[in-house]
């Protein structure tokens, strides 16, 4: 049966091929076209014209099809295309077809004076699935470079800029035109991680290269952005009476961008272009803003490109004199044989962290998972869980029961946060260690738990997982269940701390296979529980706890303060998330928690059946202050501000960390949250104090800080290109280029200032 099919399948291509139109066009969808064949052309001498096409994976071209035609400005055009791969097919005979990328040469005999000429091409390819596109035919206007002495007596007749002055490229006469058709935009998908933009100046108009900006709207997971000024394509030199001396496109130009995303999955999206140009020897447009919609296919998840390390610089306005056209490398979004590189690929490879192996890394997980439970997030239930093994006292198998209770709920949480991480991850998502934190609701909700079991601690309601033999009868019977709930706040607490020896293995977690990421997790989790298992199992360990009595009760209660900090510090972190609305909603949604909890205290010790009612009543009133919260905004953040020891801190963005590294920078790039203790801690410890600020200075470095307190795909990508789970992530990038050295997660003074001297070449 499936030959029949098969052959089926061969008649319906050659009838496409024939008839131009797409067979079986009913069962399968082809992509657009220009998707598939992505067609581009350059002048590379007066007389010589590239013709280059981009195919993708899948699809081919034939070469008894492909034809090209100039006009008259170009004499009589001959295309000469390369041998391609020769088979014989069962119904055309000999063929040869491309595959990857086909450049084909059109030679010809420019008439005297001719700027630009106009190509008409024919081609047509079909996919290994069987089916062909119609025949397709291009115009594509060529702009042909000019020898120093084109045009009248040798000197260059030129004016323009802003007021009709200065050095331009040739003499327009004509009306102006409109806006839209002066420049013509369009863009198109390489593939799913590179888009190619495509600017069309009408003869005798120009565009100004540094007041191009693009940027990504409705493209949720998706960030885009120019690459760096010296891998954008050819500019040429210019004065201009107003800006002075710029570099400008005269001409058509195709511009590779890259595109940053955080989901694997197709997706669509609206790309913002700015521009601004003028009309050679005429006036000159204010800055346009073109909206171009965009259809992306699956890709894969990466970050835009690091910073260049091009020998060749920029143009800029201090060397006018530069030759813009001739030393700029070609094109590099032109047929590149490699489909799988993306534009505008760093010549260099990013810093990336090695990480071990399984059993290496279960070590390392085991070793941070220890280091945890001496950080400020998880200090407070540890000293509560010490206190219900004192309380509990002389029973050595009620100790190790309570053990494997909080250990047995330590183990589940991080076997379902890993479990859940990796199948987001699966799904398209690119997830680190404490990615929940970037959810307001999470954050919220986790606050009102530690602001709840505060008032429990406090005395306000009793809780089932309160500690202690004197609750009742109730915790007697429920107790474990209260241990293995400790257990999963101990696991929720840790996530936004980060410990020594936990990025190489959560590295391997994150990117290896999911059963040893599952199992790196589990190792993760038994280093947090293991102080307290060893207390519950060795007796010599039991017996160095306080003895019961009396004053476990107040100390009961003074726990109840750490609780409420820890509860203020995710009020923080909220009101970075959404803004100072977000600490209005949540105080609201606290204060009916506490009623609730009051209210069913109320009615636990005898009270009227009312009290019920008004503990699920303040439960639900709950709902709106939260999906009110739910509904708030990002706030608007600066993308400049100074540090309390006075380093103005820039905002990380690809482009402008790659504008800096062009510039042969220092660059310290600081990967930080809000929610992030280790960050904190390093940030009040290090980068405040005036040390840090000397060593900026003396290595005359730039400080570069991403806030990933919100999602943000830009900042996700760079945190997966240098192999980092999570923040805090730290890389100095050194002066004329070269890699960036990646910092460990806890810094001293010392270190970060040896590290700056070092990128400085000290």
């Amino acid at each position: 049966m499936t030959r029949p099919l098969h052959r089926l399948r061969r008649w319906l291509a050659a009838l496409a091929l024939l008839a131009g139109v797409p067979a079986a066009a009913a069962d399968v969808a082809l992509p657009p076209v220009d998707q598939v064949f992505v067609l581009s052309a350059q002048a590379t001498a007066p007389d010589r014209i590239e013709v280059r096409w981009k195919i993708a994976d899948g699809y081919y071209l034939y070469r008894h099809r492909t034809s090209v035609k100039a006009d008259a400005a170009f004499g009589e055009a001959r295309l000469a295309l390369p041998d391609g791969d020769k088979h014989r097919d069962e119904f055309f005979g000999d063929v040869e077809t491309y595959r990857q990328a086909l450049v084909g040469t059109v030679d010809g005999t420019p008439v005297a004076g001719a700027s630009a000429t106009t190509l008409t091409v024919k081609y047509q390819g079909c996919a290994d699935a069987g089916i062909c596109y119609p025949p397709q035919t291009r115009t594509l206007k060529v702009a042909l470079p000019q020898s120093a002495t084109t045009g009248g007596f040798g000197l260059a007749a030129r004016r323009g800029g802003l007021f009709g002055g200065g050095d331009g490229a040739g003499m327009v006469d004509a009306a102006p035109l409109p806006p839209e058709q002066a420049y013509t935009s369009e863009v198109i998908a390489l593939d799913g991680n590179t888009l190619l933009l495509r600017l069309t100046p009408a003869p005798g108009y120009y565009l100004y290269r540094d007041k191009l900006s693009v940027s990504l709207q409705d493209g949720k997971g998706l960030a885009v952005a120019l690459p760096p000024k010296a891998r954008m394509p050819a500019a040429r030199a210019y004065h201009d009476a107003h800006f002075g001396d710029v570099a400008v496109y005269f001409d058509q130009v195709e511009i590779p961008l890259a595109v940053s995303r955080n989901t694997e999955a197709a997706a669509t999206g609206t790309l913002v272009l700015g521009l601004q140009g003028c009309q050679d020897g005429g006036i000159c447009y204010p800055p346009m803003t073109r909206r171009l919609a965009i259809s992306l296919p699956a890709g894969r998840l990466a970050a835009a490109p690091a910073a260049s390390t091009d020998d060749a610089p920029p143009v800029s306005a201090s060397d006018p004199t530069a030759d813009v056209t001739d030393a700029a490398p070609a094109d590099p979004a032109i047929a590149r044989p490699d489909p799988t590189t993306t534009a505008d690929a760093p010549r260099q490879a990013p810093p990336t962290q090695g990480h071990a192996g399984l059993l290496g890394s279960m070590l390392l997980a085991l070793l941070g998972g220890l280091i945890l439970n001496l950080m400020p997030c998880v200090l407070p239930v540890l000293a509560l869980k010490a206190l219900s093994l004192a309380q509990s006292g002389e029973s050595r198998q009620r100790a190790r029961r309570h053990a494997l209770a909080y250990t047995a709920g330590v183990l589940a949480s991080f076997l379902a946060l890993g479990a859940l991480a990796l199948a987001l991850r699966k799904a398209g998502l690119a997830l680190g260690w404490g990615f929940q934190l970037q959810q307001p609701l999470v954050v919220a909700g986790l606050g009102l738990v530690v602001f709840a079991l505060g008032l429990s601690l406090s005395g306000l309601w009793h809780a089932n997982v309160a500690l202690g033999a004197r609750t009742g009868a109730l915790l007697q019977r429920e107790g474990m269940a209260g241990d293995f709930f400790t257990g999963v706040l101990a696991v929720v607490l840790a996530t936004p701390c980060t410990a020594p020896f936990m990025g190489a293995a959560l590295a391997y977690a994150f990117t290896g296979p999911a059963l040893g990421g599952l199992l790196v997790f589990l190792a993760l989790g038994m280093g947090l529980a293991l102080p307290f298992l060893l207390i519950g199992f060795v007796p010599a360990l039991a017996r160095l706890l306080p003895k019961p009595g009396a004053w476990m009760e107040t100390f009961k209660q003074f726990l109840a303060f750490p609780l409420y900090a820890t509860a203020a510090w995710l009020l923080f972190v909220l009101a970075a998330l959404r803004g100072a609305d977000a600490v209005w909603w949540w105080s609201l949604a606290a204060i009916a928690l506490a009623l609730a909890a009051w209210a069913w205290t109320r009615a636990r010790s005898g009270g009227a059946g009312g009290w019920r009612i008004v503990a699920l009543l303040a439960l639900l009133a709950m709902a709106w202050p939260l999906a009110s919260l739910h509904r708030l905004h990002k706030p608007a953040t600066a993308n400049t501000k100074a540090t309390p020891n006075g380093i103005a801190q820039v905002a990380f963005s690809e482009q402008g960390l790659a504008d800096l590294r062009a510039q042969g920078r220092v660059v310290f790039v600081n990967m930080t949250a809000d929610w992030c203790v280790s960050c904190k801690a390093n940030e009040k410890a290090v980068f405040a104090r005036d040390g840090f600020r000397e060593a900026m200075d003396a290595a005359n470095a730039v400080y570069m800080v991403g806030d990933y307190t919100d999602v943000d795909p830009a900042i996700t990508a760079y945190l997966q290109r240098h192999q980092a789970v999570g923040v805090p992530l730290y890389v100095v990038y050194p002066r004329g280029g070269g890699e960036g050295r990646i910092l460990p997660v806890i810094v001293t003074p010392r270190l970060v200032a040896d590290a700056l001297a070092q990128a400085a070449g000290g």
